[in-house]
């Protein structure tokens, strides 16, 4: 294919179609497409496979690409809760009369066409269609290549589904992998209302720079856990490891531990098994070295100024110790990427002050940092997690997928 135009062009006049379906039509539509995922399964997966095959083991995004039945399910439920929700498009925020028999209204209304560009995750093609049909917009998707066997399926049975509905496909369009084509996405302002970016931080620096379609950014994760003085060292262990194991290779997995001086040696002591148990690479500094030889550390390295701000989306995290609070501040003003950051102590004044002085989407206290996902705050999915202030933050959900317009209605008033 030379040119992507057509496909946009065809998107473009598909949105009108979905803008027009009625709320409970576009509920229909997608428990209709929850119940295809889930009839599909085989086939997903069998494709999942081929793109699997091509991937090598070392690669940690492979974890990313993997999809399996518990995978397939709970695509198939975060559809069905997309469905429940509340439709955002059509909400009143305003009504006015300017003068007699002149009203003005402010309502929300589809975005129109959100184009997605992002790397490695199937999942995201399922969540965006829903999100996107759900809230009366096209998309048009633009998938890395190393899943393009998995997303031609996916794609292939929500379009179906479409059809069956009287819908036009080209609603839910798979754009080609070939690079070529993203720069003619990135500048197609006629046809794309909104570029969506998710994946590494070079493929979202490429589309910020190079975009002239407007961007929300959906940032790397670079991740701190800090474990403030006096704070519950079983319970910081705790979330430390969650946030680092349970699943390392997405964005709001744990990069840095941040602890105090005061509560390094125990800290350390108390993570250093579970840690070894999932073969956890620790770049560590200069304080926190010793400690970890000490006690024997297999998978350890001496941190460098480049292991700080550095998102790993692997079994690999730095530590940095810290000699109190505004040190601990500092350092997370420094290195982090505004995504997620939590602090663990029991001082609830420091708690606050923390909650209210760190500048990230998402802020905990005494939790771990893997609840960043639109799914865990009740949304349904999401496009991804907005680290910018504009428009949207945090999880990229239904609610955000809408913009304003102004309706006026008279009787042949004109202005004096």
């Amino acid at each position: 294919m030379n040119s992507i135009i057509p496909l946009l062009q065809q998107a473009r006049k598909a949105s009108i179609s979905i803008r027009k379906l009625g709320d409970q039509q576009r509920r229909d539509v997608l428990l209709l497409l929850a119940r295809a995922i889930e009839a599909s399964e085989a086939q997903i997966l069998d494709a999942n496979q081929l793109d699997l095959d091509a991937m090598p083991d070392t690669d940690p995004k492979k974890d990313r690409l993997l999809l399996n039945a518990d995978r397939i399910a709970d695509l198939a439920g975060s559809i069905r809760q997309v469905a429940a929700l509340e439709d955002p498009a059509g909400a009143v925020h305003l009504t006015r009369e300017l003068q007699a028999g002149l009203e003005l209204q402010k309502v929300s209304v589809p975005l129109g066409v959100v184009g997605v560009i992002y790397e490695s995750r199937p999942n995201v093609t399922a969540d965006v269609a829903s999100l996107c049909l759900r809230s009366g917009n096209a998309c048009v998707l633009k998938g890395g290549k190393e899943a393009v066997h998995s997303n031609t399926a996916i794609v292939d049975v929500i379009q179906q589904v479409l059809v069956e509905f009287g819908l036009p496909e080209a609603a839910v369009t798979l754009l080609p992998t070939p690079r070529e084509h993203v720069q003619e996405l990135l500048t197609a302002t006629r046809y794309v209302d909104i570029l969506i970016p998710r994946g590494s931080d070079s493929l979202i620096q490429f589309v910020r720079k190079n975009a002239l379609v407007p961007t929300i950014e959906t940032g790397a994760g670079v991740c701190h856990t800090y474990v403030a003085p006096g704070a519950d060292i079983k319970k910081a262990a705790e979330i430390v490891v969650n946030a680092k194991v349970q699943r390392p290779s997405v964005c709001n997995a744990l990069d840095t531990i941040l602890v105090d001086r005061s509560a390094v040696d125990e800290l350390l002591s108390a993570v250093s098994a579970p840690l070894q148990a999932h073969k956890v690479e620790i770049f560590a500094d200069d304080i926190a070295f010793p400690i970890l030889t000490e006690l024997g550390y297999p998978y350890l390295q001496r941190a460098t100024e480049e292991d700080f701000g550095r998102e790993f989306l692997d079994l690999k995290c730095s530590v940095k110790v810290v000699s109190g609070v505004d040190e601990a501040f500092e350092h997370i003003e420094t290195f982090s990427s505004r995504h997620s950051e939590a602090i663990i102590t029991e001082d609830a004044d420091l708690a606050e002050r923390f909650l209210e002085e760190v500048d990230a989407a998402a802020v905990y206290v005494n939790a771990s940092t893997r609840f960043t996902d639109g799914g865990e705050f009740g949304l349904g999915a999401e496009i991804g997690i907005s680290t910018q202030k504009l428009h949207a933050r945090g999880p990229f959900a239904l609610e955000k997928l809408v913009t304003e317009k102004w309706v006026v209605r008279g009787n042949g008033h004109i202005r004096t």
